[in-house]
């Protein structure tokens, strides 16, 4: 039987017996731990992958200090609160802005890694750098959840009407979103009324933006 210390060599030096060694002595533990704490077997398994991608990852300044199944226990932890962290932003998206779902996947990379408050507030700012039509359409949309016929009765607009400027405006938003000069704007340059409109949907208090 092999020891810990002869386990993160191998894997260290990138052998594949090793590294499905590694995988076979700590699998089913994992496995159980997350399966506790994720109801789909589905996300268990993604889980699981990301544990051990992120633990080889790693291992190179792995301390020692702890056992090799404590270290792993707490990247473990990590992930699974990361799902979760994940799966409440995207539902921040879609329960609002179904359109955003490619936005939703580049939002959660490694690279552009966001909090829900983050979120939320990138959202309203794309809604509020919109023209006034482009907004308001949007909202009436997607945050009061109106029909378009109904928005179009509001709007004195033709349900064909509707729909054109709606397509428009999803692509304004989507620009939006990719200018990285979206954030230097100021809260108080942006249309008050708007600004707490939207701020009161997404749960936010204005007056702290």
């Amino acid at each position: 039987m092999f020891e810990d210390e002869d386990l993160i060599r191998g894997v260290l030096s990138q052998d594949e017996t090793w590294l499905k060694r590694f995988r076979e002595r700590y699998e089913g533990f994992l496995f159980d731990y997350i399966i506790k704490r994720v109801e789909e077997e589905e996300d268990v398994e993604e889980i699981l992958q990301d544990v051990f991608l992120a633990a080889i990852y790693s291992l190179p300044s792995f301390s020692g200090k702890s056992s090799l199944q404590t270290w792993l226990i707490s990247i473990t932890r990590h992930e699974v609160a990361d799902f979760y962290r994940k799966r409440k932003i995207k539902k921040i998206l879609f329960s609002h802005l179904p359109f955003l779902e490619k936005i939703a996947d580049q939002a959660l990379s490694p690279e552009m890694t966001m909090e829900e408050i983050e979120m939320k507030e990138k959202i309203i700012r794309c809604f509020l750098s919109l023209n006034e039509g482009y907004c308001q359409i949007l909202r009436l949309k997607y945050i009061e959840g109106q029909k378009t016929q109904k928005i179009a009765a509001m709007l004195g607009k033709s349900a064909k009407a509707v729909e054109s400027s709606l397509r428009r405006a999803r692509h304004a938003f989507v620009k939006n979103w990719r200018n990285k000069k979206l954030n230097q704007e100021t809260w108080s340059s942006f249309d008050q009324r708007e600004l707490s409109l939207l701020a009161q949907s997404f749960g936010l208090d204005s007056s702290s933006l």
